[in-house]
């Protein structure tokens, strides 16, 4: 292997960088629990290297699904490289999406790098660093969140054929996690403390149809919910096409499975949605969430789409804004069209739409969300909410609801007169009363009004 000198030297001391999406987060900290089962010190991923804070081995777990994140971790690479060079670290280890897509040429360009490996080489990678995979602890985890939540990948790769995604060709396709290793690795999480659990993968809904035959999430999620501990379960990634009425049902019924779905939809225009092989047209997109809404009243929905990909002119913008005016959506993230090698996309389209003219569709759309956002926070303001706290951050408690998911929505902010006889780190990963006071766009103000025992 060119740029290689792996020496088979277990290190006493490593540090693992995660760059891209929360699946990547699931696969470092699994991989993590290998090491430390040897007992390898795991430094923190903000650990700052320098002349004084040296370490063994810096592991890079590399996202490469569009331009930004593949710059992003290139440039990771890049300073990892140079702590080397600077002798703050002996070894560099890459691995993950990045790698997975594009190892022969990152060899030749960053020699420097001790070791490249693909997304799922995690044998390779203990190898490399001197250890052997310990199978019995496939399902335990060394958690890099907040130890109160956690994720839950419930399957790897995709089946589907979106014109934009590179997913599919990187990860593979759909495979499913048998329901009764997710059951156990849930009640490792539930051992070391964890309280909310947040259900991931490319396409929740499609979980179960190559094991069982079935869309089975919904069983999945009844077996998550009688795990003792675990008090929220959320749901993240879901596509809208055949949406499992069985899901929705539970999310009703059942206190434990928060009122909440990300669902990315995309666009709204049946012309873009047929260009992005979605399998779904616009007033089918539409019906999807009326029966969400309808189902489980007062869920939020949280969704994302795509601004400026080929066939997308001024008339099919309007149509989408017209759409995020109508359905007045709690979370809404975007993304500008970027062609990646190898997709649909980028084999039958031309990428005509200019690049500023996607940055300013961009920005309009996400002007439009923020007055909505605003609004909604705003009616907000008065209730008293169940929310559990994240941090004491900067003389400020940060919680969230069971209406924002941690690292992609607002937070609700508590601030340090009011405590009492609390110490705020004393109440961090605990259920409190906290009565909303204010709101921006972003973020709620809220005062404590009682701690669960």
């Amino acid at each position: 292997m060119q740029g290689t000198t792996l020496q088979y030297c277990r290190p006493k001391k490593v540090q693992l960088v995660t760059l891209g999406c929360s699946k990547n987060r699931v696969d470092s900290e699994h991989l993590l629990r290998q090491m430390e089962s040897v007992g390898v010190e795991i430094a923190d991923s903000g650990f700052e290297l320098s002349s004084k804070n040296r370490i063994d081995a810096v592991i890079l777990n590399t996202c490469g699904f569009i331009k930004d994140a593949k710059e992003e971790s290139i440039e990771a690479i890049l300073q990892a490289v140079e702590a080397k060079e600077l002798g703050y670290v002996k070894q560099v280890f890459v691995f993950g999406c990045l790698s997975q897509r594009y190892k022969d040429d990152l060899e030749k360009e960053i020699p420097e790098v001790d070791g490249f490996f693909g997304a799922f080489d995690w044998d390779s990678i203990l190898k490399a660093l001197g250890m052997a995979k310990d199978d019995s602890l496939l399902q335990q985890r060394y958690l890099t969140t907040p130890q109160h939540y956690a994720y839950l990948k419930i399957s790897e790769g995709c089946d589907r054929t979106c014109s934009y995604c590179a997913i599919p060709g990187i990860r593979g396709k759909h495979i499913s996690v048998p329901m009764e290793e997710l059951v156990e690795e849930a009640r490792h999480l539930a051992a070391k403390g964890v309280r909310e659990l947040i259900v991931i993968a490319q396409d929740t809904t499609y979980y179960g149809l190559d094991l069982y035959k079935r869309r089975a999430l919904g069983d999945l999620l009844k077996q998550l919910c009688e795990i003792e501990g675990i008090e929220w379960i959320r749901i993240h990634y879901s596509y809208p096409d055949q949406f499992p009425d069985d899901v929705l049902e539970i999310m009703a019924t059942n206190p434990k499975i928060c009122k909440y779905i990300d669902i990315p939809l995309q666009h709204s225009s049946t012309k873009l949605l047929k260009m992005m092989r979605r399998s779904i047209d616009g007033p089918q997109t539409q019906a999807v969430l009326d029966r969400i809404k309808e189902k489980v009243p007062g869920i939020v929905v949280r969704t994302t789409f795509i601004v400026g990909h080929p066939g997308e002119d001024r008339r099919e913008f309007e149509k989408l804004l017209r759409f995020v005016e109508r359905n007045r959506f709690d979370r809404l993230g975007a993304f500008t069209y970027s062609e990646e090698e190898g997709t649909y996309g980028a084999l039958h389209f031309k990428d005509t739409v200019r690049e500023s003219t996607k940055q300013a569709r961009y920005e309009e759309l996400m002007e439009l969300q923020s007055g909505i956002s605003l609004a909604s926070n705003e009616a907000r303001v008065g209730n008293v909410e169940r929310v559990i706290v994240d941090s004491f951050t900067d003389g400020v408690l940060v919680c969230r609801s069971q209406s924002e998911s941690p690292e992609v929505d607002g937070e609700i902010l508590i601030g340090k007169k009011g405590l009492g006889e609390f110490a705020p780190e004393q109440l961090i990963g605990k259920f409190v009363k906290a009565k909303i006071v204010g709101a921006n766009e972003y973020d709620l103000l809220a005062e404590l009004v009682e701690v669960e025992n």
